[in-house]
This record gives C-alpha cells, structure tokens and sequence, in this order.
C-alpha cells in the first residue's frame, strides 16, 4: 500500500473588512471559516481552498504553515 502524503496546511487572516464587498465574496469569506477582522483558520491546501482564497485575495492575507 501507498502511504499517504501529509496535505500542506495554510493560516488564511482576515484583514480587510467585508463591509461593502459582494454577497459572492462575503458567502466565500464565511464558508473559509473567517468571522470577524483580523481572525485566522488554518486549512488544509486543496484546490477548492485556494479557489476560495483566489477569489477573496484582497481581503486576505495568507501564509504556508510548516
């Protein structure tokens, strides 16, 4: 059997407010887990993540955790 590789893991920051910013980009603010400014979730780097990260880039700032 193939072990399995450890997914790389990314700290995503809010820090621009979503006041004012398209229902899209406030649903994909939310669905990553951030609520209030300046607040950070770690997730696991997967394409549908970082599609969501894409998609609200100027709002968040993001950084590989090792």
């Amino acid at each position: 059997m193939m072990a399995k590789k450890k997914a790389k893991r990314i700290r995503i920051q809010l820090v621009r407010s979503v006041i004012g910013r398209l229902p899209e980009q406030r649903r994909t603010v939310k669905a990553l887990g951030l609520k209030k400014m300046n607040s950070s979730v770690e997730q696991e780097m997967t394409p549908v993540i970082m599609g969501m990260v894409n998609a609200v880039s100027h709002l968040v700032k993001v950084e590989e955790i090792k």
